[in-house]
Order: structure tokens, then C-alpha cells, then sequence
């Protein structure tokens, strides 16, 4: 099984050929192609290629199939006895990517 270690936004997602990812928003249109460039690693069965930081020559093809939100996370701020209530909600937006290619030098 191929796949490598790509960094975005400062988080680190594992890239298999073929499946989805969910990184954070990008200001991409869907149905575009893009080149993740930030590669920490790549593995391709007992071939292993770890990066100093990043690999050389290493990127992960990727095409945008558009923008999604995550679960609405509520946020309730509540003080007994002082009549203090407070309620809020969240929904975190991602950009979802279908992984194409990796290309590993």
C-alpha cells in the first residue's frame, strides 16, 4: 500500500491513493487539481522515504471535490446561582481532497 505524509495548515494527514481527506479550508474551487508539496514521508510497501524535514522531490496530486462542514459543536457557558447563560454553536468548515497520485522520488 502506497502512501505519505503530507502537511496543511500545520496539520499532518496521511494520503492513500484514492481516498478522501478533509483538510482545512482552502480558497480553491471544487474540481480543481492541486499539488500538496509539503511531503514528510512516503511509503510504498518495505520502501520508506523520511524527510528531513520535507522529501525532495516528493508531492501528492490531489483533486478538490469541494467544500464541506464538520458536526455543529455547541458551546453553553452556564453560572449557578447568577441567572448567566450563555449558548453558542460552531460548524468548522474543511475542504475535502480525493488523493490522485503520489509521486516519490
Amino acid at each position: 500500500m502506497k502512501y505519505a505524509i503530507v502537511e496543511s495548515g500545520g496539520k499532518q494527514y496521511k494520503a492513500v491513493e484514492g481516498d478522501f481527506i478533509e483538510v482545512d479550508l482552502l480558497k480553491v474551487e471544487g474540481g480543481e487539481s492541486i499539488k500538496l508539496d509539503q511531503v514528510l514521508l512516503v511509503a510504498d510497501g518495505d520502501d520508506v522515504k523520511v524527510g528531513t524535514p520535507i522529501v525532495s522531490g516528493a508531492h501528492v496530486e490531489a483533486t478538490v471535490t469541494g467544500p464541506v462542514k464538520a458536526r455543529k459543536i455547541l458551546v453553553f457557558k452556564y453560572r449557578s446561582g447568577n441567572r448567566y447563560r450563555r449558548k453558542a454553536g460552531h460548524r468548522q468548515s474543511y475542504t475535502r481532497l480525493q488523493i490522485d497520485k503520489i509521486v516519490g522520488s
